[in-house]
């Protein structure tokens, strides 16, 4: 079986039969309930426009006497601060966590790359996301990094992301059967090592 990139039919098809991505809505977005534009999200001709929650993580450390290491993750839970907001301001050259709103949950035969929306990466906006590999499940935890020197305001609920889906045959082992480290994540989720 080759390896096939998924349209809006076929994305469709996969929802339908297994709910890959929950809440789905089945059109791009442009304008919220009260008429206002928003930066779109849903499904588009080949990807899924994904939205920022608006759950976040941000780094506010005091010193910077330690490294950031993935060796070591228990001093990085102390610096990161929780926070629920509609939006929220990164500070020039700096970065921030937040998750999608949507839990995805990818097919045994699938993955998918995540890439960041152009309206923000025109204003300098990093959107970093690892690759979603086959039967993996969760809410997509996301890098948010201000690339600029001033600062940058992102939007909850809003599109953030544009997921392009893949299939082809089934691995041998999927991220399920390994039993991966961020299986079933919900919320933001920090490094594990």
């Amino acid at each position: 079986m080759p390896t096939t990139l998924l349209n809006d039919r076929d994305i469709m098809c996969y929802v339908k039969a297994g709910a890959m991505i929950e809440p789905f809505v089945d059109h791009q977005v442009r304008f919220n309930t009260f008429g206002a534009k928003v930066i779109s999200y849903g499904l588009s001709s080949f990807g899924y426009d994904v939205r920022l929650a608006d759950e976040f993580r941000i780094f506010n450390s005091p010193s910077c006497d330690w490294i950031m290491d993935p060796h070591d993750p228990i001093p990085h839970i102390r610096p990161w601060t929780r926070m629920t907001a509609n939006d929220i301001v990164i500070p020039p050259n700096s970065m921030i966590l937040g998750r999608t709103l949507e839990y995805i949950k990818m097919p045994v035969n699938g993955m998918a790359i995540c890439l960041g929306k152009s309206t923000y990466a025109r204003l300098g906006l990093i959107v970093n996301v690892t690759p979603l590999e086959p039967a993996w499940h969760g809410h997509i935890t996301i890098e948010l990094s201000n690339t600029t020197p001033q600062p940058l305001r992102v939007y909850a609920n809003e599109g953030i992301a544009q997921l392009v889906f893949f299939t082809g045959e089934r691995p041998t082992i999927t991220y399920a059967d390994r039993d991966g480290k961020y299986q079933g994540q919900t919320g933001v989720t920090l490094a594990k090592l």
